[in-house]
């Protein structure tokens, strides 16, 4: 800091220096202008007297001499050795004379053009007077005043630069260094009291039919936080919405009607629960009526159908599907293919954990791989061309409960033995055959998402997205959205009130709020189809706050490869109770949510931190596909300190913090490389090569990482001019595993 102000000061005494220079160079030119000017002007009074000694061409060669040897005098002795009369005092004698004009001797002709002024100030003839010396004095005293005001000026602002300087330090940390306080400085002003106040005001606006009543208050609230440029960027889309007519499904034994609660066909249950039966749907499927056999295909598994296929013939029959252990778009395209017509879609209750009993709860699923339906892989703005896609599949689908479909295989419930719990299945020897009518509405509706940013200070065009999404009008009733919003507002909170004392983040971090996510994904898709080619370049990674809190067993990390070393330092950092957090098990397989189009199309790196209960992670279950009609009281019940959100918000919040202001991005191309190899292990056939190669591209990341990234790391080795290409490296490492048809519901 002291080099810095010596420096500074060295610049300031230099810059006034000069500037005292000038103006001794400014009086100095003024002095010998207005002698020059006496001494012509009397040379030019005796002119008329004398023109016999004029017409002489040995005289101009005199006047000419005459002329440089009073400005070099000048120039050796200064004023005091100028005499006035110094031209009445020379011997003109020359009796012959010519007729010269006096114009070809002018003043510029002096090989300095000192003179050049006098020509253009001819008034100092009619102006000139004996009291020069004394006009003299008076400029001199009057510059020598403005020059003292100036240097007094001068000095005054180096003082109260200085004790500025002094008096008010900078919250920013020096380029190429993190301070180890700053994260925690940041994250230690979020309160779980405060996500809980967020979360309740969040919930009171869920009811409203109006989309833009939630998009207003969020942009709104990031408004007053601080946020950057918040702004709206809607996009108009085709939404599958559920009829005003609930959905049914008849036994044809009995001729008893059900809706998909499992509740009678009545007018007493439909008023109970209305909202609940409409919203039982699966949205983008196709509609009718099918009467057909119930076929029992378990999880739907390649396997299951081969042998099913075999004994039994099911074109255009209903199956009985569970929800889990594969994605549900790949089932359905599997039981499309094998010629199905419809599908019963439920969740075992022994797939659960004991604590949730969702026998009659109804829940909601998308049939939509994402994005708009009617222009698929380009955006949906104003003059894009639409398609006329009602639905996504030729297949019938209808989520049912638990509770339906143990009165459609005639057992009361799933039952117990010896604290297993038995699964519902139809027995192979019974016929069931029933009738289900799927009714949906297809309508353009607008579609917001909400978006704003803290601008980078070194790297504002890296960006770290922050996604959660927000209650869209017309969708399922849970509460997961407030959640999510509630969390990354915190943040945001957090991080304005740093940014408002100086502070920035190196690189720009954008948050949204997404819209359209039970349909689809629908807001991240088309915002992304839209600034693709940006999106594509710049962006470093996606943070996902996309339902943070399914349980309160444990903590579950999911991180693509390149970012689990950096997700398990801060899980083990974080983890203070031995028994919430065992060991450290962070996953890399897909997620649901709107990081999808930035995992599968653009190749960004993510993170996602979610409490989940232990039965959902002892595999991949894809349970959180089903969208279920979850009240705010749920979420209190989980969490009622909200200290798990706060949690989630910290652990979120560090990763952010590092991605964005770490010199070299926290990436480990190891990490990939290992990932390559261990799910190339096993029994597969025809693994040899792809073996060897992933054992190359081990070899590689190991160089790779001992050779550059340990040398950028180390603030001594560090080459400025090189950090930059190898961000880059490392920002584009997973762009090379990207899969352009992947098989539906599966991530790259």
């Amino acid at each position: 800091m002291d080099a810095q102000y010596g420096l500074l000061f060295c610049f300031h005494l230099v810059s006034f220096l000069n500037c005292v220079f000038i103006l001794l160079k400014y009086i100095f030119l003024i002095f010998t202008g207005k002698k020059m000017a006496y001494q012509k002007v009397n040379a030019d009074q005796r002119a008329p007297g004398h023109s016999q000694y004029l017409d002489n061409d040995d005289l101009q060669a005199t006047a000419l001499d005459l002329e440089w040897d009073m400005e070099k005098e000048l120039e050796e002795s200064g004023f005091d050795q100028f005499q006035l009369d110094s031209a009445e005092n020379q011997n003109l004698g020359h009796s012959e004379t010519i007729d010269l004009d006096l114009d070809s001797i002018q003043p510029a002709t002096s090989p300095k053009g000192r003179f050049q002024r006098l020509q253009e100030e001819s008034d100092y003839i009619t102006h000139y007077t004996r009291s020069a010396p004394k006009s003299n004095r008076c400029n001199f005293c009057h510059l020598l005043k403005i020059l003292c005001i100036a240097t007094i000026l001068f000095i005054f602002g180096i003082l109260i630069g200085y004790y500025v300087h002094t008096n008010c330090p900078s919250d920013t940390p020096s380029s190429g260094t993190v301070d180890p306080q700053l994260y925690q400085e940041i994250l230690k002003t979020i309160q779980a009291e405060d996500i809980k106040k967020s979360f309740r005001n969040l919930v009171q606006l869920y009811k409203s039919e109006d989309d833009m009543e939630i998009s207003k208050k969020i942009k709104t609230q990031w408004t007053s936080l601080g946020l950057e440029d918040v702004q709206f960027v809607n996009y108009s889309v085709l939404l599958n919405l559920p009829d005003p007519s609930p959905s049914t499904v008849t036994l044809s034994s009995s001729g008893q009607c059900f809706h998909p609660n499992g509740q009678p066909c009545s007018e007493e249950a439909r008023k109970d629960s209305s909202q609940d039966l409409l919203y039982s749907y699966a949205a983008y499927s196709a509609r009718g009526i099918l009467k057909a056999e119930v076929i029992d295909v378990s999880y739907g598994m390649a396997d299951d159908l081969k042998r099913i296929r075999k004994i039994k013939n099911v074109t255009n029959q209903i199956a009985l599907l569970k929800l889990g252990k594969l994605p549900l778009l790949y089932k359905l395209s599997l039981l499309e293919k094998a010629g199905f017509g419809g599908v019963l879609l439920y969740i075992d209750p022994c797939d659960l954990p004991k604590t949730v009993n969702p026998s009659h709860d109804t829940f909601m699923v998308s049939l939509n791989p994402g994005g708009d339906p009617s222009t698929p892989g380009y955006p949906s703005v104003d003059g894009s061309f639409r398609q006329s896609r009602s639905n996504l599949t030729s297949l019938l689908v209808q989520p049912i409960s638990a509770s339906l479909v143990a009165k459609l295989i005639s057992s009361p419930k799933a039952g117990t033995k010896n604290d297993a719990c038995s699964p519902l299945e139809l027995p192979n020897n019974e016929v069931r055959v029933i009738s289900m009518q799927v009714q949906t509405v297809t309508k353009l509706k607008t579609v917001t998402n909400v978006v704003g940013y803290v601008m980078g200070l070194t790297s504002p065009d890296r960006y770290i997205i922050v996604g959660s999404h927000h209650h869209t009008a017309h969708s399922y009733n849970g509460q997961e959205w407030a959640s999510s919003t509630a969390i990354i507002t915190a943040f945001i909170r957090a991080l304005m009130s740093k940014v408002k004392r100086g502070w920035r983040p190196d690189r720009t971090i954008v948050f949204c709020s997404w819209g359209g996510t039970a349909f689809g994904n629908i807001g991240s898709y088309e915002w992304g189809e839209d600034f693709k080619k940006v999106l594509q370049k710049n962006v470093v990674a996606y943070i996902s706050i996309h339902s943070p809190l399914r349980g309160n067993s444990s903590l579950h990390p999911v991180a693509s490869p390149s970012l689990q070393q950096l997700v398990v330092e801060k899980n083990n950092f974080n983890c203070t109770r031995r028994a919430q957090c065992p060991e450290t098990n962070i996953s890399s397989i897909q997620i649901q949510g709107d990081a999808d189009y930035f995992i599968n199309h653009l190749g960004v790196p993510i993170v996602q931190f979610a409490y989940e209960d232990i039965k959902a992670l002892e595999g991949p279950s894809f349970l959180s596909e089903a969208l279920f009609s979850t009240r705010a009281t749920k979420i209190e019940e989980m969490d009622p300190s909200f200290n798990l959100h706060e949690t989630i918000t910290k652990l979120s919040g560090e990763v952010i913090l590092q991605i964005a202001n770490e010199p070299v991005l926290p990436f480990n191309a190891i990490d990939i490389a290992l990932e390559v190899q261990n799910n190339l292990k096993g029994d597969q056939p025809n693994t040899h090569q792809l073996l060897a190669m992933a054992s190359r591209l081990r070899e590689s990341a190991e160089l790779f990482q001992s050779d550059e990234m340990r040398p950028a790391n180390d603030p001594k080795e560090r080459a400025s001019n090189r950090i930059r290409m190898l961000n880059d490296i490392l920002q584009d490492m997973e762009k090379s595993f990207l899969v352009k048809q992947a098989p539906p519901g599966f991530y790259r």
